[in-house]
């Protein structure tokens, strides 16, 4: 719906104030950070009643001040920390949406906070967002207590002994590696503006947002030269040939990133997760991929396929940019489990071709 657009004061700082250009010609005015809304029918804009309206709402939405000894002062004190701002933009946006969902218990006393306590706070997180959330509530209190205890803010960690919420077990993979056949029929019908992303996903194991964002200067002749967004983790390529061949069939652009879209500018994480989710969707109809198929599962792939021709632990996580080995174990798990499901199942195989050849040999 078109709309005009009024020109803001201070007052209205944060705020949207517009009228509809087409019937009935009303007033709406919204608080952006919060979306909260006023009644332009009864508070006609710019008028006194609406103006203390504007003063309520403000009011209403200025932060308070974190009592001591609670969880919102150990929040706000991590938040100010030198750890905190550290981290990567992405992490710190995460861990903000964990505390945006704690707001309603921030003034609960730290000594609250038992094993039981914690526990039920990731129930209670599960319940209203799955269990992914639920870990990541988990997760995030016990960072904060973990950083507590080294300023003496508190005692102990009583997130240290409380299991994660289970995953359904009729949950699919998420992110699951990628088929051979899968990879193919991506890269023989991908349009050529989005051939060089998913091939830096596809042979670097970059993470979506790092290979969309990194920048032209990062490649050279000699390779690619780059870090990961997210733990800062430096990650150097040398130039292979589908990258090189993606390369050299991008469209040309004056980007300050390497990668751009059809107009020749940036991608956005969201514009290009647009298009990939409609270019997925036909392949899908035609069942020339299965349904599962994620941006980030080539990150898994990639771990997956260096785990099963024998790489340690050390590399992929090299490889990948990982802080930690943690998650190139679980790509070895994976990949151990595959191998020994194939030689098993050989095994089987042979031994029934043995029994079936005794059987016919007694029946002869």
């Amino acid at each position: 719906m078109k709309s005009e657009r009024v020109k803001r004061e201070n007052k209205y700082k944060g705020w949207q104030i517009f009228r509809d250009t087409k019937p009935p010609f009303g007033w709406r005015a919204y608080h952006r950070a919060s979306r909260e809304r006023i009644d332009c029918l009864n508070f006609q804009p710019f008028s006194l009643a609406f103006d203390m309206e504007v003063h309520r709402i403000n009011q209403l939405l200025q932060p308070k001040e974190a009592k001591p000894g609670t969880l919102g002062m150990l929040i706000k004190r991590y938040r100010a920390s030198p750890r905190f701002q550290k981290r990567a933009p992405r992490t710190r946006a995460e861990y903000q949406m964990v505390f945006n969902w704690l707001k309603p218990i921030e003034d609960t006393p730290l000594e609250r906070f038992t094993r039981g306590f914690v526990a039920k706070i990731r129930d209670k997180a599960e319940q209203a967002h799955k269990f992914r959330f639920a870990n990541k509530v988990r997760s995030v209190l016990s960072l904060i207590f973990s950083w507590g205890m080294e300023y003496e803010y508190v005692s102990q960690n009583p997130v240290e002994h409380v299991g994660i919420a289970e995953r359904p077990k009729d949950l699919p993979d998420a992110n699951r590696p990628w088929t051979d056949a899968e990879r193919e029929m991506v890269l023989a019908t991908l349009p050529s503006h989005m051939l060089l992303p998913v091939s830096l996903m596809m042979f670097y194991g970059l993470d979506p947002q790092d290979a969309l964002a990194l920048p032209r200067s990062a490649v050279t002749e000699a390779g690619i030269n780059t870090r990961r967004n997210k733990t800062g983790q430096p990650v150097y390529f040398p130039l292979l040939r589908p990258v090189s061949d993606a390369l050299k069939s991008a469209v040309k652009h004056d980007a300050s990133t390497l990668c751009a879209n059809s107009l020749g500018r940036s991608w956005t994480y969201n514009g290009f997760s647009t298009n990939w989710h409609r270019f997925k969707r036909e392949l899908e109809k035609e069942n020339k991929i299965q349904p599962g198929l994620t941006l980030k599962g080539l990150r898994h792939t990639v771990g997956t396929i260096l785990a099963e021709i024998g790489y340690d632990h050390g590399s992929i996580a090299l490889i990948l940019g990982h802080a930690t080995e943690a998650m190139a174990k679980h790509y070895s798990r994976r990949a151990d489990l595959t191998k020994k499901a194939e030689a098993t199942m050989n095994n089987l195989e042979a031994e029934m071709d043995i029994r079936r050849t005794k059987v016919v040999k007694l029946n002869t």
